[in-house]
């Protein structure tokens, strides 16, 4: 049985689609390749895959389009965007989706390989022992980080992988400051502009959580990073 991890590539042109795939099935991944957005999409739907790589501007249903869709059917699986488009508002529009990383073309093929591992490593093998788990009072909300459930009076959200593992790191360091590369680095795996952009858009996430208790603030420590407060 094949236990290679499995990928869905959404690449409009054909022969660089071609060529990506045959790349990473040497690098033992099971690859699956669809030539436009809606294609991808029906595809994504008849099977499981652990991480899916699409290209932004495509034909039927562009990138985004196609990653809001996959999305809303699951909530977790990693996505990586690739995109000639270098402007700073693309970037984050991917980020607000939920995209876990952002690649420009052309790219060392190396980088995406290492990238690719770096992102599987962190969703498929990086679980927290139960030990480590814990549970949090925040002014009215109650937060279970192992089932990732925020509860407010009789409200409960299920957050993401990412937005319990930062809540977690803020409710650690309630009112004091949490440093923005600790975060980064622990998170996201690494510091740069891109992850910080990414991290910035969990930020507002977490605020509008939080936003029932006007006790609670999320606020930015300039040059620093963030603070959990909670007023008395």
């Amino acid at each position: 049985m094949n236990n290679n991890p499995k990928i869905l590539l959404v690449e409009d042109d054909q022969n660089f689609g071609d060529v990506l795939r045959s790349y990473l099935e040497m690098n033992d991944y099971d690859i699956t390749l669809a030539t436009d957005g809606e294609q991808g999409l029906e595809t994504y739907k008849k099977d499981d895959y652990d991480l899916c790589i699409f290209d932004v501007m495509m034909p039927k249903k562009d990138g985004f389009a196609l990653a809001k869709d996959v999305r809303t059917l699951n909530k977790e699986v990693p996505i990586i965007f690739l995109t000639a488009k270098t402007m700073k508002e693309d970037v984050i529009q991917g980020f607000q989706i939920g995209a876990d990383d952002y690649i420009t073309k052309p790219f060392n093929s190396e980088e995406l390989l290492f990238r690719i591992q770096a992102i599987l490593k962190r969703s498929r093998g990086n679980a927290k022992p139960v030990e480590e788990a814990k549970e949090f009072n925040l002014g009215n909300y109650h937060f279970n980080y192992p089932l990732r459930i925020l509860t407010f009076e009789d409200k409960k959200s299920k957050l993401s992988p990412k937005e319990a593992e930062l809540l977690k790191m803020f409710c650690v360091k309630k009112n004091d400051i949490l440093p923005r590369s600790e975060a980064l680095k622990k998170i996201w795996g690494e510091d740069n502009y891109f992850t910080a952009r990414s991290m910035d858009v969990f930020v507002t996430k977490l605020r509008k959580y939080l936003k029932g208790d006007d006790r609670l603030e999320i606020v930015n420590i300039h040059g620093n990073g963030f603070q959990l407060k909670e007023n008395l």
